[in-house]
């Protein structure tokens, strides 16, 4: 009985396999490159890591020089407004009245033939 159930495994075991379909095995095959090719890729890669670079590069140079264009235009326009309130500030200083008191505080005198008027 034992001879018989072995048999029975050994036949089931044969039929599994005749029914398992071969399969055909594929050969692989890389991608076999030429010693040319791989010095046209390696220089591609080359020259796109380099461009990305220098564009980085002139990125930060232009940010930095933006920066500093618009702290020198801040500069100015405080300059301006400086200059603005400074000649504002000698317009009222330089007014006739103005002269003719601080002239006379000091003990000065009004001498008519002696003014020379001066046009512009």
């Amino acid at each position: 009985m034992a001879a018989v159930r072995i048999q029975q495994k050994v036949q089931q075991r044969e039929q599994h396999v005749q029914r398992e379909p071969k399969k055909k095995k594929k050969a692989q095959r890389g991608i076999r490159w030429t010693f040319w090719e791989k010095m046209v890729f390696v220089s591609f890669l080359a020259f796109a890591l380099y461009s990305s670079v220098t564009i980085i590069s002139n990125q930060f140079t232009i940010y930095h020089i933006n920066k500093e264009v618009q702290q020198l235009q801040a500069d100015i326009q405080e300059q301006q407004k400086q200059n603005r309130d400074l000649y504002a500030q000698v317009q009222e200083l330089s007014t006739y009245e103005r002269i003719l008191a601080k002239a006379k505080e000091l003990g000065l005198t009004l001498n008519e033939n002696n003014v020379k008027v001066v046009q512009d």
